[in-house]
């Protein structure tokens, strides 16, 4: 299932290369999460406020605007019909072109008779939770320290992350939910800080009470999730901050 939604959020990702005015950060193709709906949605596509999102609960990607609510299941459906679907709704709710195309790869493949299927109930439900833990720890965290950005989600490694300045100090981090790869073999949280547009290598830091230091395969602080609860996180994270805003 892991695979499955990664390859199903890129569905949004193209909608936001298709219609969506090119970022130089590549924000255009990012997503916001729904924690009421939990389902992942694209930015704004036009003027009557469509979106294309992805719905977790319904395994199902879902179109909506000011004219109503439309839902496509996902499940058994190849990556052809589904494309043919969003054709239509594109051209039908925005006379545009839906083109399945990116400027970077992902390290699953994806073919026309590749078909949809939700195999595993309870790992999407699973999933679902860790979207939803991301989203309120991040919003804690923006609460506490006043921040400005955005928490978004991005296609091409599927973390969940703000990226943002701590009000009167000249500390950035980045902090956010990631999916396994070369860091950790299981959904990990991560933080790094920045000062001068620089990256603060943790050297000497102090050993922190949960979650540890890295410096090689990542700089900052990494909390693996497991049999942690939202207070866990948030404490990692305002303990990594409060290092960083030390040096």
């Amino acid at each position: 299932m892991d695979d499955q939604m990664h390859l199903a959020a890129q569905y949004l990702a193209a909608a936001g290369i298709s219609f969506l005015e090119k970022k130089d950060d590549d924000s255009h193709t990012n997503f916001g999460f729904s924690i009421t709906d939990k389902c992942l949605y694209t930015h704004s596509l036009s003027i009557n406020e469509d979106v294309l999102g992805l719905d977790y609960d319904n395994f199902a990607l879902v179109w909506n605007s000011k004219k109503g609510k439309t839902s496509f299941s996902l499940d058994g459906v190849s990556h052809s019909t589904i494309l043919k679907w969003l054709s239509d709704m594109s051209k039908s709710n925005l006379n545009k072109l839906y083109t399945y195309k990116f400027h970077y790869t992902l390290p699953y493949s994806i073919n026309a008779s590749y078909t949809f299927k939700l195999s595993n109930l309870d790992r999407l439900k699973t999933l679902t939770a860790q979207r939803v833990m991301a989203e309120k720890v991040i919003e804690s965290i923006k609460a506490y320290y006043k921040l400005e950005a955005p928490c978004r989600v991005w296609p091409h490694h599927f973390d969940t992350g703000i990226y943002a300045k701590i009000p009167d100090t000249d500390l950035t981090i980045g902090l956010g939910l990631a999916i396994p790869d070369n860091v950790s073999k299981t959904h990990y949280f991560y933080i790094s800080g920045y000062k001068n547009d620089k990256i603060i290598k943790p050297y000497n830091f102090n050993e922190l009470t949960i979650g540890e230091w890295r410096t090689e395969d990542f700089t900052g602080a990494i909390l693996e999730l497991l049999d942690v609860n939202i207070n866990d996180v948030i404490s990692f994270f305002k303990e990594a901050i409060k290092q960083f805003k030390s040096k």
